[in-house]
């Protein structure tokens, strides 16, 4: 884990970024290099990369998640890559817990997510966190609380995990070409940086469960509210041929307990019946503008 990189692309997110970065710098059991990526003119966080001698990269307007984290790539000199966003406080140790799960994965293809805490309990399907509200501000954000009781939850290793804060090896990023830039701002980029491992022969997708950071949660969208989103999904299935709610059940089997490296899809009614309906939401969204 000495030899890994962090990217934070940030927009105009001063708070936030700064504390994810005291968090890593607090918090983690090896030296990182970290890397951010300027989204738009941003001087306060500029200045506070500068003074803290932290890399960066910038461009003049917001280009995206998915450029902004392939632009900071460029400047990658390490084996390992681990994307966060810049809403994240990472917890003690860390990194030390990635760093077992990679020992014991003995593979040089993986994809490994950490587990969130977050302040609103998980979404249909979205199932990689622990509710535990410590604020959803940074204002409010209550860290003694958080390091005084996040060891607590019980959770376990989950199988497909695609989400961030991830890690995976530099020769595998870059096999696949990083980020598919066509989903900037960024919905859905996951899941299709995953279907691409997947094609790479990556069949490990592990959330780690004792690897843990606080998420506040999509702080750039709820404060910038001129930002669009992109229909990711639309151009997931566009892409592919498959949904994203097809790919991550049946290839990521995604919620499941982790046993070990996945097999290919197992081809029952199930998967059938979910391939009809994926199959179907293609065609409309091919031919039915």
């Amino acid at each position: 884990m000495s030899d890994s990189l962090i990217i934070i692309p940030t927009y105009k997110n001063y708070n936030y970024c700064k504390l994810t970065i005291d968090s890593i710098k607090k918090n983690s059991s090896f030296a990182h290099e970290i890397i951010v990526h300027l989204n738009g003119i941003d001087d306060t966080t500029e200045n506070y990369l500068k003074n803290d001698k932290i890399l960066y990269t910038k461009s003049s307007e917001n280009i995206g998640l998915c450029s902004g984290v392939n632009n900071a790539y460029k400047l990658c000199t390490k084996n390992f890559i681990l994307y966060s966003h810049d809403d994240m406080y990472f917890l003690p140790n860390w990194d030390y817990e990635l760093a077992n799960d990679m020992t014991s994965i003995n593979s040089n293809k993986f994809y490994l997510s950490m587990t969130q805490l977050a302040p609103t309990g998980p979404v249909k399907g979205n199932i990689q966190h622990i509710q535990f509200d410590c604020g959803d501000t940074f204002e409010n954000f209550d860290e003694e609380k958080l390091l005084k009781n996040y060891r607590d939850f019980k959770f376990k290793d989950l199988q497909g995990s695609h989400w961030a804060p991830h890690l995976i090896p530099k020769d595998l990023w870059e096999k696949v070409g990083g980020f598919s830039e066509e989903f900037n701002p960024g919905f859905a980029s996951d899941p299709d940086l995953n279907m691409k491992l997947w094609i790479e022969g990556n069949r490990i997708f592990k959330s780690v469960s004792n690897s843990r950071l606080y998420h506040f949660g999509s702080i750039t969208t709820r404060k910038n509210l001129s930002i669009s989103p992109n229909n990711g999904k639309k151009t997931f299935l566009l892409k592919w041929k498959l949904s994203v709610e097809f790919f991550t059940k049946h290839f990521l089997r995604r919620g499941q307990l982790y046993n070990g490296p996945l097999s290919e899809p197992i081809k029952n009614l199930s998967y059938y019946l979910d391939y009809f309906i994926s199959n179907a939401k293609y065609l409309i969204a091919r031919y039915i503008k």
